[in-house]
């Protein structure tokens, strides 16, 4: 049984190095910086993600998703991060790989997002940048897929620094803050150029 386990899949996401960022997998003690900037960021984050739950920020909520984490770099599924800010060791926001796709199709989507004292900072963009490698060398996928909404120009710019591509307009495509919304969907893959 000990074979078995040192071969299985481990249960967080590994470091990641950036240019001014470093990335790593949630742990437990994050959780005060964690509830702490995002309910300092909770309206300025709401125009852009699902509606939270009613105990979203709450110690056993985070608990839950940290063993939701777990599974799913265990199952390979999804890869989830904390941008931490290099010098300080501070949490800037979170950058997800998700939906990862295997067979025929290899690809992933991406999600981010920064706490609102580091938005426009350039950290988001670095984090992406530092996550990309990880992406097409370690988990060998072939593309990286992400989608934010119309308005959302900061994400967008995001995205085309890094090299994503706009493939188009996907109707509907995710709820978020209660309504289904349209998105603008962008792409990267293995072999593109990137800046």
């Amino acid at each position: 049984m000990a074979f078995l386990k040192s071969i299985s899949r481990p249960d967080s996401a590994p470091m990641i190095t950036g240019e001014g960022v470093y990335l790593r997998g949630p742990e437990s003690d994050d959780y005060p910086q964690w509830s702490t900037l995002r309910e300092r960021s909770r309206d300025f984050l709401k125009p852009w993600e699902p509606t939270w739950p009613h105990d979203d920020l709450t110690r056993n909520a985070y608990r839950r998703r940290l063993r939701r984490y777990a599974q799913d770099v265990r199952d390979d599924r999804a890869y989830p991060f904390f941008i931490f800010r290099e010098q300080t060791g501070e949490l800037i926001g979170g950058v997800t790989i998700s939906g990862v796709q295997r067979g025929v199709q290899q690809c992933c989507s991406l999600g981010y997002w920064a706490g609102e004292p580091h938005a426009g900072r350039g950290y988001t963009t670095a984090a992406v940048r530092a996550l990309i490698p990880y992406v097409f060398e370690e988990l060998k996928l072939h593309r990286l897929q992400a989608a934010c909404l119309p308005e959302n120009e900061p994400s967008k710019a995001v995205l085309r620094k890094c090299g994503f591509q706009e493939e188009g307009y996907a109707r509907g495509y995710l709820r978020i803050d209660g309504a289904w919304r349209d998105h603008v969907v962008f792409a990267l893959l293995r072999d593109d150029p990137r800046p």
